[in-house]
């Protein structure tokens, strides 16, 4: 399921970019008047800003909801596996005593 989801989420943010770069900016528009060849182009002489606008904010949500869901279950994965990659360990008196350290004495 995680390696799915991740998938979708790859794929959705490399589509979120290149419908970005087909987007005309705002001052694109004093260009296309004065003869831009505007009315050639795919989506018609209006241009194209309400469908890719709508496509990309869309796919912007989905992207959002991928991201959300994906960190919850690596928080989960997280917590079931413990301190540093290591199930924990119960600490007990099995072990080895402490030894008490021993200072030479110096001579003066």
């Amino acid at each position: 399921m995680e390696t799915i989801l991740l998938s979708v989420h790859v794929l959705v943010g490399a589509s979120v970019i290149g419908l970005v770069l087909l987007q005309q900016g705002k001052g694109a528009d004093a260009g296309a008047s004065f003869g831009g060849g505007a009315s050639q182009t795919v989506f018609g002489s209006a241009g194209s800003g309400g469908f890719l606008v709508k496509i990309t904010a869309g796919l912007a949500a989905l992207f959002f909801i991928t991201s959300l869901v994906l960190a919850v279950i690596a928080k989960e994965k997280a917590v079931s596996v413990g301190t540093f990659g290591l199930p924990q360990v119960p600490l007990t008196g099995s072990g080895p005593e402490p030894q008490e350290l021993v200072v030479p004495k110096t001579v003066d």
